[in-house]
């Protein structure tokens, strides 16, 4: 089963991944990973793209270098795990690209989902969306010492990155589920391992 985890920044996404690996691993074998990153190679695009050094970086490129990242991740780690009968655990996966860059940067749908095809080819199972008000979000990471180029955008994309993420919610609402990410992490994680096991 391949499980994906999306929401804004301070979301609490890669907390409650740890837990519920934890929880699911009493029965399953699990894997955990994140986009963009999760191999060696897609781990260095991830260092392009997040680096705040590397602030030349073009809307287009953006996309384009997250599309090559999670192709890469695709093959390595996703596919392989899940040809061994793995539970996989993603950070993030194709519908980020549609949030952050889609909406966000006004890339337009049609476009990502073109250059993502193969990994649109291979949907997630089941995906998380932990909806939060940015501002919240943000709060969070403030204490932060180190922020990535997305972590320092303006209020007003972040704003446009849960409205994309909402829009993502509603056209695949089949396998999307929209989780209230203004309640404690262990609640989070409960209603979340209850859906999980529901589909198991």
């Amino acid at each position: 089963m391949f499980i994906t985890f999306e929401g804004g920044e301070g979301t609490g996404k890669t907390t409650l991944i740890q837990g519920i690996a934890k929880a699911l691993r009493t029965s399953h074998d699990v894997i955990t990973t994140r986009e963009p990153g999760g191999s060696m190679i897609a781990e260095a695009i991830r260092d392009i793209i997040l680096n705040p050094k590397y602030h030349g970086v073009t809307p287009y490129t953006e996309a384009l270098l997250l599309a090559a990242s999670r192709a890469q991740h695709l093959d390595e780690v996703i596919l392989p795990a899940l040809k061994q009968n793995k539970i996989v655990l993603c950070d993030r996966y194709v519908d980020s690209s549609l949030a952050y860059q889609a909406y966000a940067r006004d890339l337009g749908f049609d476009f990502v989902l073109s250059i993502n095809r193969y990994a649109v080819e291979n949907l997630p199972d089941l995906t998380f969306y932990i909806d939060l008000d940015p501002e919240i979000g943000l709060s969070r990471i403030a204490h932060r010492d180190k922020y990535d180029r997305l972590d320092q955008e303006a209020f007003d994309f972040h704003t446009r990155v849960r409205k994309g993420y909402l829009e993502v919610t509603k056209r695949y609402n089949n396998r999307i589920v929209l989780i209230d990410g203004n309640q404690s992490i262990e609640e989070i994680e409960k209603q979340i391992l209850a859906e999980i096991e529901k589909r198991l």
